[in-house]
């Protein structure tokens, strides 16, 4: 599937960068306590697919050395800020610009979905030390609170009036990794809970991919925003609220069978 062009976007980059939900750290977490990773001392870490670079910057707290690599030259505008601890290089998951073997842990979240996956799995092989582990990964969006249901109901609005765009899902359990001398070696659905104010939710649901096409196609952002505060408004009223989110992390080893 080929990138689409909303990822071209200052305005999409910028809000990547400082607007989304600190996910990411905490699933960076999970892998490293999972049996594949846990005993591994990470050296090299790559992140495919790295965007604004907020899925790099938790890398930085487990690998000494960190890459990350995005496609589009776009959603790297904020990435010294945002992962000033990081390396990162524009290209493709299907021609990665490195030598053979040097990472021992490579991630990807949410990024597989827009390449051709026989051949990024075959470059990412390429590139995994001996023992390496790829993690792929991804969440849902956040539209479930135990302590207001109403947030699903204004959830749904929201994404009927502003649809996503088509044809992102993934089954990574389904891939044929065997045919790249990869094996799926651990599966693993998760839900984590994050702490948002009105203010920053808000600022979350407008970074969102049904957000940035309703813009691109000449919807006022101002006015999304403001039919997003007054009806989320009922839903926070002056609390924060825990919500949640829901995804899995698929663990990829070397095949030595």
């Amino acid at each position: 599937m080929p990138l689409p062009d909303l990822y071209n976007s200052a305005r999409l980059a910028s809000a990547y960068a400082f607007a989304r939900p600190p996910i990411h750290p905490l699933i960076i977490e999970r892998i490293m306590g999972h049996g594949t990773v846990r005993a591994r001392s990470i050296g090299c870490a790559l992140d495919v697919g790295c965007g604004a670079g907020r899925s790099t910057a938790a890398l930085t707290a487990v690998a000494r050395t960190v890459v990350g690599l995005e496609p589009a030259v776009a959603m790297l505008a904020h990435c010294r800020a945002v992962a000033p601890g990081a390396s990162f290089v524009v290209g493709r998951a299907e021609d990665l610009p490195f030598a053979n073997a040097p990472f021992d842990l490579v991630t990807a979240a949410g990024s597989l979905n827009y390449t051709d996956r026989g051949r990024s799995l075959g470059e990412i092989a390429r590139v995994l030390a001996p023992g390496g582990v790829l993690a792929i990964y991804d969440f849902s969006s956040g539209r479930r609170c135990h302590a207001a249901a109403s947030l699903d109901d204004w959830f749904a609005e929201f994404e009927r009036l502003y649809p996503y765009p088509p044809g992102y899902a993934l089954d990574v359990r389904a891939l044929d990794y065997g045919s790249v001398g990869l094996r799926l070696a651990g599966y693993e659905p998760f839900e984590v809970a994050v702490a948002l104010t009105l203010d920053a939710y808000l600022a979350y649901v407008l970074s969102e991919a049904n957000v940035e096409r309703a813009v691109t196609s000449g919807a006022p952002e101002a006015a999304i925003a403001a039919w997003c505060r007054e009806r989320l408004a009922l839903v926070f009223g002056i609390s924060s609220l825990a919500v949640l989110f829901t995804g899995y992390i698929a663990y990829v080893t070397a095949d030595v069978a």
